[in-house]
């Protein structure tokens, strides 16, 4: 490659993000794809007692012990039955791996900043800080996560105890 298309393709990838797009319901979203570490199928976790019903459990990577957490608990959406669709992404939060079961995911998509709108204000009773914006692409929307902020500090506090205790 020469200088010049080099420098071409640096000013593409900085205009440009990636994310991966996850389906929760009937709803697609995304997250950022460098915060992802790899898909797997849902296997049974172990149960932690005590925990609140998003926390489905832990299990065992490679030596590691994962929380798994289920976004469509964490988003109050209606419990949907896992299925062959239903994969765990993980990805790495805080410097912390974690597992998020969604429905399953359906592709990787570059986003230009102007296709990324801010997020909608919902007020106090509602809180969207974990929101980056919507994505909108020809006719999908996206909702993009700020995987960093989805979990709360004290969540985070509690997912540690959770590994640490399994």
């Amino acid at each position: 490659m020469t200088t010049q298309a080099s420098a071409a393709a640096s000013v593409t990838d900085a205009a440009s993000s990636e994310y991966l797009v996850f389906s929760l319901g009937e709803e697609e979203y995304a997250v950022d794809i460098l915060k992802v570490q790899e898909i797997r199928g849902y296997e049974n976790v172990t149960r932690i007692a005590n925990v609140p019903a998003f926390i489905k459990g832990v299990t065992n990577l490679r030596g590691v012990i994962v929380p798994i957490i289920d976004l469509r608990l964490k988003f109050n959406l209606e419990n949907v039955e896992y299925g062959g669709q239903t994969v765990v992404i993980v990805v790495n939060v805080a410097d912390r791996i974690v597992g998020i079961v969604v429905d399953g995911v359906s592709d990787v998509m570059s986003l230009t900043q102007e296709q990324i709108k801010p997020a909608p204000e919902f007020g106090v009773t509602l809180s969207s800080d974990y929101l980056n914006g919507i994505g909108s692409l020809d006719d999908r929307m996206l909702v993009l996560v700020d995987i960093e902020k989805l979990l709360t500090h004290e969540e985070m506090q509690l997912v540690e105890h959770t590994a640490a205790s399994a």
